[in-house]
Order: structure tokens, then C-alpha cells, then sequence
């Protein structure tokens, strides 16, 4: 059984299987825009919960096609996530005949973990992070004396927005295990320098939880905290790898 597919094609025909995934790619996304785009109303009904559970019943737009742009923004959002199996098995394809069998078995846990630990950071952002943060920030309303009421009146394209940084904001950070497992295999860092950088990854995740969430404690620890167990569960998950393709070394050296 060969270890790698040593079919050696000319550049002109990589280029045309590259075109052609690129086309399945965008074919998928265009069908998963049109299906999302006919249910982008309940979608966004969805997306808008949170900000009910918080008490605010209403959101208004200002513009006129303010309504139209928020449904092709939600159907574009929810095409990139039902779109991903298929770019991501796209993308195998065209890289899988250069890799030798180890490179491939060691890649094929990060493809399928990579949708896994974005929607479980999504997860965490639509039903802990966005609620504490839409309390915090909706609890400003109220009266401010001399009978004036401050009153809170969501703008639907900003309150999408605001939503959306949140969920792709923790479901991006959620692949840092992938991300350092990624550079480590690669060679580009070292478990033992990973390990020796505790303390600036640390302040990195409260740093990044500070710039991606409300000015609320509440919100940034809810990324911050996550974050950094992530980042020595990483650690772990390396050590770990190294140790048994190391015993895996010594068993073939044998």
C-alpha cells in the first residue's frame, strides 16, 4: 500500500482542480444563502431571544431598507456555517493526495474538532455570554430625575452586529487548541516554549477578552476564563500527542 499518491500532475491541472473545488465551494454557498435567506425571519427571530429574555421586546431600523439588509446579512451569516462541511471536505480533497498517511491521520482529527469547538464557543456566547452582557448594558435605562426616561431602542443592523461579533469572537477563540496543536506539529513552536509562555498567554486571553466583549467584568471573564483553560487543555492534548508518536517512533525504529 503506497504511503502518498505519487501521481505528479502539472501545475496547469492543479490549477484546474482548484478551480473546481473553489466552484463546488461556491455553489454550496450560494445554495445554503438561498435556503438561508427564505428562512433568514425565523433565524433572526432566534438570534433576537437573548435580547427578549433581557426585556427588551422591540428593535427598530432607521433606514428604509434597513429591514431588507439585516435578512441578507443573517442568511449570509448562517450560509458560512452550513456552508463549512462542505468547503472544509472541498479543501481535504485538494490537499489530501500530497500527504503522506501519518500527515493525513494526524489532520483528520483537527478538520472534524474544528466545527465542533466553534459551535460549542458559539454555544457558550448565545446562552451565557450575550444574555450578561444585554443585562449590563440594558440596565442603564431608567429615569434619570425631572421625569425623563432613558430608554433603550435596539437598531436591528447594529443589534445584529453586536450579536454576531460575539458568536464568531468566541467561536473563533474556541479553536485555539487546534490552532497551537496546528503550530506545534508544524514545528513553528515547541511544547516546551508553549508551556515556558503560561503567563503571557494569560494576560493575552484577558487582553483579547477585553477588546471582543463589553466594557462589563462579567462578559470578559466569561471569555477570558474558557480561554485559558483552553490554552493549557492545549497543553495537555500536546503532551500528550508527542508522547505517543514518540512511542510510535520507538516501536518502528524497533
Amino acid at each position: 500500500m503506497k504511503d502518498i499518491d505519487d501521481t505528479q500532475q502539472p501545475l496547469l491541472e492543479h490549477l484546474i482542480e482548484l478551480r473546481r473545488r473553489l466552484l463546488y465551494c461556491i455553489v454550496a454557498l450560494v445554495v445554503t444563502f438561498l435556503v438561508s435567506f427564505y428562512f433568514a425571519k425565523p433565524i433572526f427571530g432566534f438570534l433576537v431571544r437573548p435580547l427578549a429574555a433581557a426585556g427588551q421586546t422591540k428593535v427598530v431600523y432607521t433606514e428604509i431598507f434597513g429591514a431588507f439588509f439585516v435578512q441578507v446579512k443573517v442568511a449570509f451569516f448562517a450560509a458560512l456555517m452550513l456552508s463549512f462541511p462542505v468547503v472544509a471536505n472541498q479543501l481535504w480533497q485538494f490537499v489530501a493526495p500530497g500527504l503522506y498517511r501519518k500527515e493525513k491521520q494526524a489532520l483528520l482529527p483537527f478538520l472534524f474538532a474544528t466545527p465542533l469547538l466553534f459551535l460549542t464557543g458559539a454555544a457558550l456566547a448565545y446562552f451565557v455570554a450575550i444574555p450578561t452582557a444585554l443585562h449590563f448594558l440594558l440596565s442603564y435605562q431608567g429615569d434619570l430625575g425631572n421625569g425623563v426616561q432613558q430608554e433603550a431602542l435596539p437598531e436591528v443592523i447594529k443589534y445584529l452586529d453586536f450579536i454576531m461579533q460575539f458568536l464568531f469572537a468566541f467561536g473563533i477563540t474556541f479553536l485555539l487548541p487546534v490552532l497551537l496543536m496546528l503550530l506545534e506539529r508544524s514545528g513553528i513552536v515547541t511544547y516546551e516554549q508553549l508551556k515556558g509562555a503560561w503567563r503571557y498567554a494569560v494576560v493575552a486571553a484577558f487582553a483579547i477578552a477585553a477588546v471582543l466583549t463589553p466594557p462589563d467584568v462579567g462578559s470578559q471573564l466569561l471569555l477570558a476564563v474558557p480561554l485559558v483553560g483552553l490554552y493549557f487543555i492545549s497543553l495537555a492534548a500536546i503532551w500528550f500527542t508527542r508522547r505517543r508518536r514518540e512511542q510510535q517512533d520507538q516501536v518502528e525504529a524497533a
